[in-house]
């Protein structure tokens, strides 16, 4: 299973890249904010989602981790296969749509292009929990269970930390975090749900 590719951008469209890796060429298909983001020349690295059908298997490539997470979470709600998924997120970024999700915000995923109301609705509901637990796994110093809460100022590190891995800029994801009143008991998924739905508006 491929899982990462390294190496130079022999062609371009604005859907997908063949990467020469070692002189062999991989067709990867993806999302619109990949190719804005592409080099003009020189390696790149694209971390890579194998999807095999019975008659081919196809290669979807990402920037970032996250952008890829997402586009597998995508693929796991009934209904939504590679192309649907890959058109979500070639129109909107991926911390956006992961704050969406938390928030419940379907009126802003039915603005996307081929998303209609009953298709936003059950990504809602099938993904709103696993988004959550998404926005804490990418915060690298969560608290595990049984371990002691942390204070606030150590959650708004992690939080920090978990929407910058997210793609958010420093200076925005810190902007929104300052602009939040928090309890004293604030746990680290409190504190980035709050940030998420700051960010998102």
């Amino acid at each position: 299973m491929i899982a990462l590719l390294t190496g130079n951008i022999a062609y371009r469209s604005i859907d997908h890249i063949i990467l020469d890796v070692g002189g062999v060429g991989y067709r990867i298909q993806i999302p619109l904010s990949t190719f804005y983001s592409l080099p003009e020349e020189g390696q790149t690295r694209l971390f890579i989602h194998t999807h095999v059908k019975e008659d081919a298997l196809q290669l979807f490539g990402f920037l970032t981790p996250a952008e890829k997470e997402m586009f597998c979470l995508l693929l796991t709600v009934s209904g939504v296969g590679p192309k649907l998924a890959l058109n979500i997120l070639s129109n909107i970024p991926a911390p956006e749509l992961l704050g969406c999700l938390v928030q419940g915000n379907s009126t802003r995923l039915c603005q996307l292009p081929g998303i209609g109301k009953k298709t936003a609705e059950r990504l809602v509901l099938e993904l709103r929990d696993k988004a959550q637990k998404m926005g804490l796994i990418i915060s690298s110093g969560a608290p595990q269970s049984g371990a002691a809460a942390p204070s606030v100022n150590e959650g708004l590190d992690e939080a920090l930390s978990a929407l910058v891995n997210l793609g958010y800029k420093e200076v925005q994801a810190r902007k929104a975090l300052q602009s939040m009143e928090l309890p004293p008991n604030a746990t680290v998924e409190t504190i980035l749900k709050g940030a998420l739905k700051v960010l998102v508006r």
